[in-house]
């Protein structure tokens, strides 16, 4: 639908039934890098707003916050601007050590994406397939995340990311 209409705006919610919307933000604007897209997600941890934003979205709102901060996000991210709600900016800007210390700031938005994924209960080879990679590079991935995470099993991989709010 993106690539039919070309909307000036694009909303994704993080968590959809097939791929996160991290990954389908990652494919848009890889199809077109101006897309304009403002992530909508129920978590209003300051991490995934950073993710968002290093995935290239140009707005990050919680559906726990303001509604008016999706209003305000449409209008500033319309006008080639960009947005995140004043309360998340100001966790971001403030966060030091302990934003660091999060596990989940160690963690990439792919590996972020992986560990969603996993979490849902998704296969390593369904992983691979969900965001176009092969199931080698998913598998190496998962590792690389369990030694970032110091976690020796994708069950406790799994615990982590369900404590952190991941799934």
């Amino acid at each position: 639908m993106f690539v039919e209409r070309h909307p000036d705006i694009c909303e994704l919610d993080i968590n959809l039934p097939t791929v996160s919307g991290f990954e389908l933000a990652r494919r848009l604007l890889g199809r077109d890098a101006s897309a304009r897209i403002i992530m909508f997600s129920m978590n209003d941890d300051p991490v995934f707003a950073v993710r968002a934003i290093e995935v290239g979205a140009k707005g990050y709102v919680s559906k726990t916050g303001d509604p008016q901060d999706l209003v305000e996000a449409i209008h500033e991210v319309a006008k080639g601007g960009v947005y995140l709600p004043p309360a998340i900016a100001r966790s971001i800007a403030f966060a030091g050590p302990s934003f660091a210390q999060s596990p989940l700031s160690k963690l990439t938005s792919r590996e972020m994406e992986i560990l969603r994924l996993l979490s849902a209960g998704k296969s390593l080879s369904e992983i691979a397939w969900l965001i176009h990679s092969s199931y080698k590079t998913v598998a190496n991935t998962s590792s690389i995340m369990r030694h970032k995470l110091g976690v020796r099993t994708s069950a406790e991989l799994v615990r982590l990311a369900i404590e952190n709010g991941v799934a």
